[in-house]
């Protein structure tokens, strides 16, 4: 998920962007048990992409491979760490042939380190990097987060590389490689986590949905389901307390400062619920935010999707397919205003473009049916 992930969000800011797959296809293709190669999955992270089809255990096609990206400006790899060298497609090989080329690979663990030939799985990472052990409730068991975080948050980071990269070239005229992992993501999101260990203060532990450095910020019950409240600082938690019903919290020794209430969280807890559990999420909401305090509705993805901001926001768009009809899909939450992003152009089916792309790098027909007809190319 990581590479592709990365690779969309170029082709959202306009790259012209090639997918290399296997005769078989990408496996996503198939997840959820689609048929016919076009599952929602493929489409979720493919979208806006050219696609081709390359058997890579074939010189022939590496041979394409390589003349592609003699004119790239970016290349993405998602393999694990010896799969590209192996192939003769590493950075060194690529980048003689194009110096200028940014060369992007992104694994489980990196490539480098006694982990770097471990396979990239993002529950495997979020379990090593810490993640699963500050995720779930105090009581409970390690959980994953409800996202791919480390995926995700691994082809982000390969994306600000890459854009990075991009910039220090136009000065310099030379690419560079980037490496990065998912195991890494996962640590490097752990900011708070990260700062509460290294001060000292112990190993995190699971916190639900309370915040490890400020209290109150964390759910609360109502009569009808649960909000999201942060009145996190003096004046927040002040007029939350009065909002409550019990402005002497704020004189209170065990909460009368942020370092207190932090300590005291399970008690302050308590009380909050004792008060919010009694009346519904909706009058608590118009309350607190006539109040000033922060708050939200715990909302699940039909509420979230449906709430008017988001659609004021085109967080989901329409995009036609071919073989799946008119679907419904993630929009971008970057809004450019010289150069906006194109969120609704569709993933490729399997070698759509295969023909296409290869004329782009200057094969002749007859050099695309000769590549097809060993095997080479689909």
């Amino acid at each position: 998920m990581a590479g592709p992930y990365c690779a969309m969000l170029l082709a959202d800011m306009g790259a012209r962007v090639i997918k290399v797959e296997p005769p078989a296809g990408d496996s996503t293709r198939a997840m959820a048990g689609a048929q016919g190669g076009d599952s929602a999955a493929f489409g979720a992270v493919n979208r806006g992409k050219r696609g081709v089809v390359l058997d890579l255990t074939q010189e022939a096609a590496r041979d394409v491979f390589v003349r592609l990206a003699r004119s790239a400006d970016i290349l993405v790899e998602n393999f694990r760490p010896g799969v590209m060298a192996r192939l003769g497609l590493d950075y060194p090989r690529l980048a003689a042939e194009n110096p200028r080329l940014i060369y992007a690979s992104i694994s489980g663990f990196g490539q480098t380190g006694p982990e770097a030939g471990k396979g990239g799985f993002d529950l495997v990472a979020q379990g090593m990097s810490g993640v699963m052990s500050v995720t779930g409730e105090p009581d409970g068991p390690p959980v994953k987060a409800g996202i791919p975080i480390t995926d995700l948050g691994a082809g982000l980071f390969a994306l600000a590389g890459i854009l990075a990269a991009l910039h220090w070239r136009t000065g310099s005229g030379r690419g560079q490689h980037i490496d990065t992992s998912l195991f890494e993501a996962g640590l490097a999101l752990s900011v708070w986590e990260a700062t509460e260990y290294f001060s000292g203060r112990g190993v995190p532990a699971r916190m639900g949905s309370a915040h490890r450095m400020v209290a109150p910020y964390q759910a609360f019950r109502c009569a009808d389901g649960f909000i999201n409240v942060g009145a996190a600082n003096q004046r927040t938690f002040g007029r939350f307390a009065a909002l409550l019903g019990h402005p002497e919290w704020t004189s209170d020794a065990r909460f009368s400062t942020s370092g207190a209430r932090v300590a005291n969280r399970a008690s302050l807890s308590t009380l909050i619920e004792a008060v919010t559990a009694a009346e519904p999420r909706d009058i608590w909401i118009a309350r607190l935010e006539g109040a000033g305090v922060p708050c939200g509705p715990i909302l699940d993805y039909a509420e979230a999707f449906a709430h008017p901001q988001a659609e004021a926001r085109q967080m989901s768009v329409h995009v036609d397919h071919p073989r799946l009809g008119p679907t419904r899909a993630l929009g971008t939450p970057l809004k450019l205003s010289a150069t906006p992003l194109d969120p609704v152009r569709r993933a490729p089916m399997l070698g759509e473009h295969t023909d296409e792309v290869l004329a782009w790098a200057g094969y002749s027909d007859d050099e695309i049916e000769q590549l097809r007809a060993a095997g080479a190319v689909l």
